[in-house]
C-alpha cells in the first residue's frame, strides 16, 4: 500500500441505498418517467454506463414502495440472483430490491469505486447468505474494506484501467470474432459437401440403408434407479453435434439392461436426439462407452456398412441442410413438443455418393478441417481465458498501489 493512501470501509464513504418493487398489479404504478433496474436485466449489459432501462415506474409507484431513486454516477450492485452485476448509472435511476445503490462521498471516484467493486466480486459473493439463494445484506457490503488513495491518485488509476479494459476489451472481442469466423468457416464447407453434390451422388430413405432404427426407454425408477457402474445408459444430454459427452452418464445393472436387449448400441451406431429442445442433436457413440443402451429420447441408426459410412451419415446430419430438414420434422411431431418418430426417421431422404469410397474420402477432408477448426478453437479460448486472467491481474494490481 502507497504512502498516502487510507483504508475505508464502504459504509464510510458510500450511501448505501436499498431498492424495491411497486406492486406489479396496479397499473398506475408502472410505464412512468423513473427509470428502474433489475438485476435480471444488468445481467444482459456489455457496457457499465446504463441510460435507460426495460421498465420505468411512476411518481406514484416510487412513493407506494420501497425504491428510491439514484442520483447520477452511482454505483448499482446486484445483491442476489446473482451477487455481482455492477453498472453505473448515467440519469438517475431506482432499482429493485435485488440491488444495492452505492452514492460516492466526494472523496471518491464512482469509476473508482466502480472497478474496485469489480475486482471483489468473488469476495462479494462469498459474504452471501441464504438457503434458496445468497443475497448479500446492506450491513455487510457496508463493512467491506476499500483502499482510499487521494482523488488526483484515484483518477490516475481509472484512467489506465479505462485505457487498460478498453485494449483488453479490443483484444476479446476480435478473439471472439475469430472464434466465432473458425466454427461459420468449418459449418459453411459442411453444408456445402451436401448442398453442392458431385457425380454420382443418390438419394434413398434411410429405411433402406439401416438395420437398426429405434429408441429405448427409462428403467422403472428413473434416475433413482441408476447404478454407479455397469452398462452405459445414453440420454440426450449425451449426445451433441460436436460429440459425446460423459458428463452424467448413467449406468444400469444387467437386470436393467436385459429390459432394454432390443437396443443394444453396437460399434459405429449413429445416436439421434429425438425429442424436446435437443431434438436433432446427433453424434457416433465411442468405443469406450460400450456395452451401452439408449433411453426413449434417442434413436439408434445403425448403417449398412457396405452401403453408408457411419460418420458420412454422422456428418450429413449435422449439416444444416439436413439439420434444418430434421428440425421441421420434429417441429411437425407435436404441438407442445418437438419429436422425431421413428416412422420420420426410417422415411428421412437422405443423399450420398453410391461409391463407399468416396465416402471416406469426403469424411478424411471433414476430420482434418474439422480438427484445424478444433485446434483454432482451442488458440482463441486460450486467449479469452488469458485475457479475463490479465484482468484481474490489472486489478490487484491497482488496487494494492502497484499500478
Amino acid at each position: 500500500m502507497r504512502v498516502g493512501w487510507e483504508i475505508k470501509r464502504l459504509g464510510e464513504v458510500c450511501e448505501v441505498i436499498n431498492g424495491g418493487t411497486p406492486k406489479t398489479g396496479v397499473d398506475e404504478y408502472w410505464d412512468g418517467r423513473h427509470l428502474w433496474i433489475t438485476p435480471a436485466e444488468m445481467g444482459k449489459r456489455q457496457s457499465p454506463f446504463v441510460e435507460d432501462t426495460e421498465r420505468k415506474i411512476t411518481d406514484f409507484g416510487l412513493r407506494n414502495s420501497s425504491a428510491r431513486m439514484l442520483p447520477p454516477y452511482s454505483v448499482i450492485l446486484s445483491s442476489r440472483a446473482p451477487i455481482g452485476h455492477l453498472v453505473i448509472n448515467t440519469d438517475p435511476m431506482a432499482t429493485n430490491q435485488g440491488c444495492k445503490g452505492l452514492i460516492p462521498a466526494k472523496n471518491l471516484n464512482y469509476k473508482f469505486l466502480y472497478y474496485y467493486c469489480v475486482s471483489i466480486v468473488d469476495l462479494l459473493n462469498s459474504l452471501g447468505t441464504g438457503a434458496t439463494f445468497k443475497e448479500l445484506s446492506g450491513s455487510k457490503l457496508k463493512e467491506v474494506v476499500i483502499p482510499l488513495p487521494p482523488l488526483p491518485e484515484q483518477q490516475r488509476i481509472v484512467s489506465l484501467l479505462d485505457d487498460a479494459f478498453a485494449a483488453i476489451a479490443t483484444a476479446k472481442t476480435n478473439a471472439e470474432k475469430n472464434l466465432k469466423n473458425a466454427r461459420a468457416f468449418f459449418d459453411s464447407y459442411l453444408n456445402s459437401v451436401f448442398t453442392q453434390r458431385g457425380d454420382g451422388w443418390v438419394e434413398n430413405k434411410l429405411v433402406s440403408l439401416t438395420t437398426k432404427i429405434g429408441s429405448g426407454a427409462t428403467p422403472r425408477g428413473g434416475g433413482e434407479s441408476y447404478k454407479m457402474e455397469g452398462t452405459s445408459l445414453i440420454r440426450s444430454l449425451n449426445v451433441h453435434d460436436s460429440g459425446f459427452r460423459y458428463a452424467k452418464l448413467a449406468f444400469l445393472d444387467d437386470g436393467q439392461a436385459d429390459g432394454l436387449s432390443n437396443v443394444i448400441v453396437q460399434p459405429g451406431d449413429v445416436l439421434l436426439n429425438i425429442t424436446g429442445a435437443s431434438v436433432a442433436r446427433c453424434c457416433i457413440v465411442p468405443d469406450d462407452v460400450l456395452p451401452a443402451r439408449v433411453n426413449q429420447h434417442v434413436s439408434i441408426i445403425r448403417p449398412i456398412a457396405s452401403k453408408l459410412d457411419s460418420d458420412f451419415l454422422h456428418y450429413l446430419l449435422i449439416s444444416k441442410y439436413y439439420k434444418d430438414q430434421l428440425l421441421q420434422t420434429g417441429a411437425e411431431g407435436g404441438a407442445t413438443r418437438q419429436a422425431i418418430t421413428k416412422a420420420q426417421i426410417q422415411d428421412f431422404t437422405v443423399g450420398y455418393p453410391e461409391d463407399r469410397g468416396e465416402q471416406q474420402s469426403i469424411v478424411s477432408k471433414l476430420d482434418a478441417l474439422r480438427a484445424e477448426t478444433q485446434r483454432l478453437e482451442a488458440i482463441y479460448q486460450k486467449k479469452l481465458v488469458a485475457l479475463d486472467a490479465l484482468k484481474k491481474s490489472i486489478l490487484h494490481q491497482a488496487f494494492t498501489g502497484e499500478l
